[in-house]
């Protein structure tokens, strides 16, 4: 299990600013670190009674509202506008502070964003999906310590927030935390069990970490998740060439062809694996459809092996010649040419970084009947 989270103290509307809000939050922060950006994708959002009342002021409570509605219909320049007139009529209003914060990170205007994610904090100090937010920006900003302390608070107040924990596993893993990663991915998991990308990085890290049956595990749980997922199909059938099990590998190279045919390092693996056991012409076949998909992409690496392949398999299924007596000589007693058995190929990988995976934004719980989430 990784690191226990750290309480966050409540702070006094009257006597804090935001800015005060995020350097307590930023405190673990010691440096600014680059990080390879993960993309946004949709996270939809937990629902409460429409009855909610977000302020005692009606003008601000409508305004706030016709923000809502606005975002729900994608059309943040209306949603920003109603969530400012919002705040006019009522400043303490800390979903309309979140909703905000989510508009300018979908802009990549991060210094904005996370001080609306402090403000909403400040101002709702038990908010977690406030919390979250702040550490998805945190994160994109590179700010890794500071988005680990955050996703921990969001889990002191949201414990369920499967999402925290897996954004939690890409920085250990780029930390090099591989245990930590581990943790926290099993976690989401535990949270989600259709958490695809929870899935798919643990079983990066345990086939990283030699837990071999561990990430063939993962990778069929994400197979069921997404029958789709070529990568998943590639890596695991790697890792069952390398426990011997060809034959239960060839079946998923196959089945990963099924779903997708375009998927040319399954065409390379299958011939690659058939070639191993010594079915030459069916690996001929599978090597030429990758050679012609790797021609397509401009992969001269890869045709040139793939071609050297080709070559090799027909030099094998080549006739061999007999020898020819001459009339009136003994006759030549031959022996048989001994064939070299072809050496074992490996596979293509297509083991990706652990740190190219996604992370999610959350929104506070609001009024329409309708999920919220946050667009590409």
């Amino acid at each position: 299990m990784y690191r226990k989270c750290h309480k966050y103290p409540s702070f006094n509307i009257a006597k804090a600013t935001y800015k005060q809000v995020l350097m307590s939050i930023l405190s673990t922060s010691s440096a600014f670190l680059i990080l390879t950006l993960p993309a946004i994708i949709n996270s939809p959002n937990s629902q409460v009674s429409a009855a909610e009342v977000v302020s005692q002021d009606l003008e601000a409570a409508i305004s706030f509202q016709q923000g809502v509605t606005f975002y729900n219909r994608q059309d943040y320049q209306g949603s920003e506008m109603a969530f400012r007139k919002a705040l006019e009529r009522d400043p303490n209003i800390g979903a309309a502070r979140n909703y905000l914060g989510n508009i300018l990170l979908q802009q990549n205007r991060l210094d904005l964003a996370i001080q609306e994610f402090g403000e909403a904090i400040r101002l709702n100090p038990n908010l977690g999906s406030a919390y979250y937010n702040l550490g998805v920006a945190l994160q994109k900003q590179g700010q890794k310590e500071a988005a680990i302390t955050a996703y921990r608070q969001a889990l002191v107040v949201t414990p369920t927030l499967a999402d925290a924990h897996y954004n939690l596993g890409v920085l250990f893993y780029e930390q090099d935390q591989r245990q930590d990663a581990i943790s926290a991915y099993e976690q989401a998991i535990n949270l989600d069990r259709n958490h695809e990308n929870a899935y798919f990085n643990l079983a990066i890290v345990q086939q990283q970490e030699g837990q071999v049956e561990s990430a063939i595990s993962a990778y069929r749980e994400v197979l069921k998740i997404d029958p789709e997922n070529s990568v998943a199909y590639n890596n695991l059938g790697s890792l069952l060439v390398n426990q011997g099990k060809i034959a239960e590998a060839i079946n998923i190279y196959k089945e990963a062809i099924l779903q997708n045919p375009k998927n040319t390092s399954a065409h390379y693996n299958l011939g690659v694996a058939l070639y191993n056991q010594g079915v030459f012409k069916e690996s001929a076949q599978a090597l030429r459809r990758a050679r012609q998909q790797y021609v397509t992409a401009g992969n001269t690496e890869q045709v040139a092996k793939t071609e050297q392949i080709i070559q090799q398999i027909a030099q094998i299924l080549a006739p061999k010649k007999s020898p020819v007596n001459q009339p009136g000589s003994a006759t030549a007693v031959t022996t048989p040419p001994v064939e070299q058995a072809p050496a074992n190929l490996p596979p293509v990988e297509d083991l990706p970084a652990n740190t190219s995976t996604t992370e999610k934004t959350t929104l506070p719980n609001s009024t329409p009947n309708k999920q919220i989430t946050n667009p590409k």
